[in-house]
């Protein structure tokens, strides 16, 4: 699978990432497990990571931030995969995210629906497979989510409840998977959902931005 603009898999900073994470794995489902955990648990999760322009998702600019929200994780994932010849490609959900704090619940309007949640799906073994790399280790135990585990044999997830068996992440809407970053996709249903939502796309990016910087 070829590289692009965003899953610049051909970065130097990437192909030698890739390269060290699978020196010395065989086969794609351990290279795969090897290369999630990495994305999962050493790029940081930041909900308010910059996110208004298309080269805030690039997979190297991720790497170097060393944090991201799920989309830019998402991306580095399928990136690394690629780097390491594993097919790799997006997915996207929107999600309830029940535990969602009030600071971000305010930022994006007062509810709990984060659209085009984001994932990878990576090709192993003659499947797809999925696999959500959002919530590293450390967040999950400060907020008491259950942290997702990739075996590279079955779907990782995000759990539907947290550790104390409250309602967590709710699935409402697949969008499917994209060779590519859908960029122009993601801006145009953002819009929709920021109008449905009552409010002037300006407003919405102007207090994105403030907390990002914040």
């Amino acid at each position: 699978m070829k590289c692009t603009e965003v899953i610049d898999c051909g970065a130097g900073s990437v192909r030698e990432e890739a390269r060290e994470l699978v020196e010395g794995l065989e086969t794609d489902r351990d290279k795969a497990v090897a290369l999630f955990y990495f994305v999962r648990d050493k790029v940081k999760h930041d909900p308010y990571a910059p996110g208004l322009s298309c080269e805030d998702y690039k997979a190297s600019v991720t790497l170097e931030r060393g944090k991201g929200f799920c989309q830019q994780k998402a991306v580095v994932l399928v990136a690394l995969s690629r780097a390491a010849e594993i097919p790799a490609r997006l997915g996207y959900v929107d999600v309830r995210d029940h535990l969602l704090s009030y600071k971000f619940r305010k930022m994006i309007g007062g509810g709990n629906l984060l659209i085009q949640h984001g994932y990878a799906e990576l090709y192993i073994d003659g499947k797809w497979v999925h696999a959500s790399p959002s919530y590293d280790v450390e967040c999950c135990l400060q907020n008491g989510f259950v942290q997702v585990e990739f075996d590279g044999i079955n779907d990782a997830k995000d759990s539907p409840y947290n550790r104390d068996g409250r309602p967590h992440i709710e699935h409402v809407k697949d969008h499917g998977h994209y060779e590519d970053f859908p960029w122009d996709e993601i801006v145009s249903y953002r819009k929709e959902w920021v109008s449905q939502i009552g409010r002037e796309w300006g407003e919405y990016t102007e207090n994105v931005s403030k907390h990002s910087i914040d």
